[in-house]
């Protein structure tokens, strides 16, 4: 990381420069991201230690509760130290260690939602080849297959962070590192690599949206030829799956397909899916599952039973 270089560290600006808002942000996101941490964990405690989550879509979930953990931490404990310090300085290597970790872990999240997707269509779509298709070693293919597909979006993309030149000023308008701030702060034509990182961002988020909403139409028409209470389990859980697509890639579609100009909602549009859906995602994916809020209660009375006994 140590090719660019006159500038050794970048100054992030953050959310707001008003010492009374800048302790609201304080407040407001150590809320949600304590909130995030603690239901993330709760979910992948519930599935690890109930026998009835043992279906691939628990598999998956797990792996998104995993992963929202990671995505949040990998912005938001930078954000909240911040808002309360002077001194808002992220050195180069910081910079792009976080640039690395906000594709890495964002890409992974598409991932899952994509093989969550696969996984209900099979389900719903072909139920008689189901345990064929989802079993556990296809699974945990797919996750591997994420992990590697993260890994080289991630990777291409801090490749094209690492061969621009900055030469001062050092000021990024925004609380996190990302290429699309820093291309502003090049002292290059970054023409080019622009249209390389909307190609490649833009079009992973734009694609799999396309995707996942054809996925999710095909098995909603699907739906006519089951009974009504397995259509209305069935939707019940293809609209919570359908809320956290359009939370998650949404955002990253304004952000990530349009050309290197800045808007002032940016910011707040980039807090909505760095910060907001993964706090969002344990609420969604537990108040309109049944399965999950019942292995909830049972972990509960287990504990206060065990408790009770001793």
């Amino acid at each position: 990381m140590q090719q660019n270089k006159t500038v050794t560290e970048f100054i992030l600006l953050g959310l707001t420069q008003d010492p009374v808002r800048q302790k609201m942000v304080f407040l407001i996101f150590l809320i949600f991201y304590t909130a995030t941490v603690v239901g993330n964990l709760l979910i992948i405690v519930i599935i690890q230690v109930s026998r009835t989550l043992g279906s691939p879509m628990y598999f998956f979930l797990f792996h998104l509760s995993f992963t929202d953990t990671c995505f949040s931490t990998s912005i938001a404990p930078k954000l909240i130290i911040d808002s309360l310090s002077e001194n808002r300085v992220i050195s180069y290597n910081e910079c792009m260690t976080q640039v690395f970790a906000l594709h890495l872990f964002g890409s992974m999240e598409i991932f899952v939602l994509i093989f969550m997707a696969v996984d209900r269509y099979v389900a719903i779509c072909k139920p008689l080849r189901y345990p064929t298709i989802m079993r556990r070693q296809v699974c945990i293919i797919l996750i591997i297959v994420a992990w590697i597909g993260s890994f080289i979006h991630s990777t291409s993309q801090i490749l094209l962070a690492l061969k621009l030149p900055f030469c001062g000023p050092n000021l990024i308008d925004h609380y996190c590192c990302d290429l699309q701030p820093l291309l502003k702060l090049a002292c290059v034509d970054t023409y080019i690599i622009n249209l390389l990182f909307v190609f490649n961002s833009g079009a992973l988020c734009s694609s799999s949206f396309l995707l996942l909403m054809i996925s999710y139409f095909v098995i909603l028409h699907s739906l006519r030829n089951h009974s009504a209470e397995g259509r209305k389990k069935a939707l019940s859980t293809c609209t919570s799956h359908i809320i956290v697509v359009i939370l998650m890639l949404v955002p990253c579609i304004f952000i990530y397909t349009r050309p290197s100009v800045s808007f002032p909602v940016d910011k707040m549009v980039t807090v909505f899916y760095t910060i907001g859906t993964p706090f969002l995602n344990p609420l969604i994916y537990t108040l309109r599952n049944a399965e999950v809020k019942n292995a909830m209660r049972k972990l509960w009375s287990v504990k206060i039973t065990s408790k009770s006994k001793w």
